[in-house]
């Protein structure tokens, strides 16, 4: 099967998924989730990356970012997995991959789209049944989004800025929004999306995408997402 290229286009989010090799634990204590966030931070600042949202399973990840770069995202997550790689290796004297290959990702349309992805990454505890709301979950942006907890690199994209004329309004507008499940139309779209590396929007955001990047960035039908 070919590998197509990815899509990429400097100063558009992107959603990233990137999960432990046979679906097996990628994150075991909480020191190994610590090394992980510091060094994203770090990589996120050398490749002009603005991470918006993450939240850290048990064997998989979720990041939503904006890029300066056409390759940002990408070298991020190549050095990021790299130093995770060889810090497990170390501190549980294992050896070979821990990552399931390519990392997934889609492009997402700011406008409609951008919160939802926040919100679909941040409830991703509450849908594994891990915890009963976002907030009881250490180990996503929901306590900087919703609550203000100060967050060295998050950097908040323009629509969640959008939400409120001041930090409590707009942290008060985003807890809003969890009061609500995402349609499950929605949610699909992401997953599809994100698992095929399509762009996430509606129907003239993808075509736009198409015809700068010259490559299929629709799914070709209704296929059957996987379940992130």
């Amino acid at each position: 099967m070919p590998r197509f290229s990815r899509l990429r286009v400097a100063g558009l989010p992107m959603h990233i998924i990137q999960r432990g090799n046979n679906r097996q634990p990628c994150f075991f204590t909480d020191e190994d989730h610590q090394f992980f966030l510091h060094h994203l931070g770090e990589l996120a600042r050398r490749f002009q990356c603005e991470p918006h949202a993450y939240v850290l399973m048990t064997n998989h990840m979720h990041l939503l970012l904006t890029s300066d770069l056409e390759e940002g995202a990408s070298l991020l997550m190549k050095f990021l997995g790299q130093r995770y790689v060889q810090y497990v290796n170390r501190t549980y004297k294992r050896s070979g991959t821990l990552w399931e290959g390519r990392f997934r990702s889609s492009l997402v349309q700011s406008q409609h789209y951008v919160l939802a992805c926040y919100r679909y990454i941040e409830m991703n505890p509450v849908r594994a049944n891990m915890v009963k709301h976002p907030g009881d979950y250490p180990w996503s942006s929901y306590a900087a989004n919703a609550e203000g907890k100060r967050h060295a690199w998050l950097t908040p994209h323009g629509e969640y800025l959008a939400l409120g004329s001041t930090d409590r309004k707009r942290q008060q507008a985003y807890r809003n929004l969890f009061a609500t499940q995402l349609d499950r139309e929605l949610l699909r779209e992401i997953r599809v999306s994100t698992h095929g590396g399509y762009a996430l929007g509606d129907n003239r955001f993808r075509e736009e995408i198409e015809h700068t990047l010259k490559r299929r960035a629709t799914p070709r039908g209704p296929g059957r997402p996987r379940d992130f």
